[in-house]
């Protein structure tokens, strides 16, 4: 199938490892240009070097994505190297586990902050440039946590359920403009996070997670919008 993203300008976040480097790796395979982000110079380094070759280009820099700052630094850094904005992938690390009775104002302002205004920050700076152009695609990295809350992480499900009901509201103002946003929701994959939080048994690859995200970025994916997206190999129970 033709994606269209030949030539397109994209950012994604905190992607120097795993499901955002998993997305930044397919939307380059498609012939998109790509503006990648962490923290780690030479992790970021070696993805940069890794990259597949022979399709679009892959660029990195340094930056915290979390840093209330960097989302209007990085789309306008994406701007200035390829020209436009075209694909916004808005990733961030997520929270520590905690049950619902144990969360702090501290613990619950750094989630919030990572998982929710952070990718609303992203949004809002992509969204004028993407409304010029008539076209655009907006895709955040959540968890299933969206569809089915996970005990042991309530900081996460908090963030997250919060940037599902903000991109429901702004899904319908901007499909009239070309934009779609969309929630790609992953269960549990073969990434540094899934071995820092214990899980073992079957894991979904980050590269196969990337492919979906890429369709949704993609043209044909036009009229899917406001769509929460679970690949977690069938471990949502719930029927919406």
């Amino acid at each position: 199938m033709e994606l269209g993203l030949e030539g397109r300008a994209a950012l994604v976040t905190a992607a120097s490892k795993g499901l955002g480097r998993g997305a930044a790796y397919a939307l380059a395979r498609e012939g998109a240009n790509v503006l990648i982000c962490g923290r780690d110079e030479a992790r970021l380094r070696a993805a940069v070097d890794e990259a597949p070759i022979g399709a679009g280009r892959i660029e990195g820099v340094v930056a915290d994505v979390t840093d209330p700052d960097a989302p209007a630094r990085l789309v306008a850094e994406t701007v200035a190297r390829f020209g436009s904005i075209d694909v916004l992938v808005a990733n961030a690390g997520g929270p520590p586990k905690a049950r619902a009775l144990d969360v702090d104002d501290a613990g619950l302002a750094a989630a919030l902050n990572a998982n929710l205004q952070t990718s609303i920050r992203l949004a809002l700076a992509a969204v004028p440039h993407m409304r010029a152009a008539g076209w655009g695609r907006i895709c955040f990295i959540t968890s299933n946590a969206v569809k089915q809350p996970i005990p042991d992480l309530a900081y996460s499900n908090v963030a997250r359920t919060g940037l599902w009901a903000w991109t429901k509201t702004a899904a319908p103002d901007l499909i009239d403009d070309g934009i779609t946003v969309n929630l790609v929701c992953p269960g549990l994959h073969a990434t540094d996070r899934v071995t820092q939080l214990g899980h073992t048994g079957r894991l979904g690859d980050p590269g196969d997670f990337g492919r979906v995200v890429a369709f949704l970025c993609s043209a044909p994916a036009g009229y899917v919008s406001g769509a929460a997206l679970q690949i977690d190999g069938a471990a949502t129970l719930g029927l919406l």
